[in-house]
């Protein structure tokens, strides 16, 4: 029967079983071969294990169902941001009542462009708030990801980008281009409504000379240049098209 199975795969599976239920491998390797390789867990007496092994087949089937219940309702809620109007709609719920402080927030997507996981990378004053890129950098590598949407509040309302915005955002996508992994968009968040950079044409191209980790502050929105003008947007905008992945 073993030989119906993919040898390499049965393997581990025979050697993760060993280490999770304490039956001896050459046990399961002989069941395999002369049954169902899939009865040690759906019939688990058919191997004849003693009680305590009994226990973990038991514990480990728990484990499995759960494990496949609470990936079916991972799947049904999903959060995908495709467009910038997606993300400005979710960083604006998530930022847009914070007047106290200054939050720099990263979501990280999957080649669906479906969030893996929305992480605060920086968090500071009324005023500021430093961004670590080697920080940003080791998130995206723990959770894999395939692409990246920036966002941050401005307490004081304003809607401008900064220059230290736009340089962090040149930073990033500099820093991540050669990785494979796209920043698709800065989402500037000030309550009920954002600008998008991606929205107004003003995602900066990679530059190998802007590769750098150095900490960046952020925050001085008074430092936005006074001609710069500002990008009102609701967070909900029905005109906008999705975000090309590459």
């Amino acid at each position: 029967m073993l030989k119906k199975y993919d040898a390499k795969h049965t393997e581990s599976f025979l050697k993760g079983l060993r280490i999770l239920t304490g039956i001896p491998y050459k046990k399961l390797e002989k069941y395999a071969n002369e049954n169902n390789l899939f009865n040690i867990l759906e019939h688990p007496n058919t191997i004849e294990p003693n009680p305590q092994q009994l226990q973990k087949i038991s514990l480990l089937n728990e484990f499995i169902a759960s494990y496949r219940l609470l990936k079916m309702q991972e799947e049904e809620n999903k959060i995908t941001l495709n467009a910038s109007t997606r993300a400005g709609e979710y960083f604006c719920s998530i930022l847009g009542g914070i007047k106290d402080k200054e939050k720099f927030m990263v979501a990280f997507l999957d080649n669906g462009n479906n969030i893996i996981e929305t992480r605060t990378v920086s968090e500071g004053s009324l005023g500021e708030a430093v961004v670590y890129p080697r920080n940003i950098l080791k998130a995206a590598l723990d959770c894999d990801c395939k692409s990246m949407v920036l966002a941050h509040n401005h307490p004081g309302g304003s809607l401008k980008a900064s220059p230290q915005d736009m340089d962090v955002t040149e930073r990033l996508v500099s820093i991540f281009k050669p990785l494979d992994i796209n920043v698709l968009d800065h989402i500037i968040v000030a309550g009920t409504r954002y600008y998008s950079m991606a929205e107004q044409g003003h995602m900066p191209i990679a530059s190998a000379a802007k590769a750098t980790y150095q900490p960046i502050a952020l925050g001085k929105e008074d430092a936005a240049k006074e001609d710069a003008p500002e990008y009102v947007n609701e967070a909900i905008h029905e005109e906008d098209g999705e975000w090309e992945m590459e």
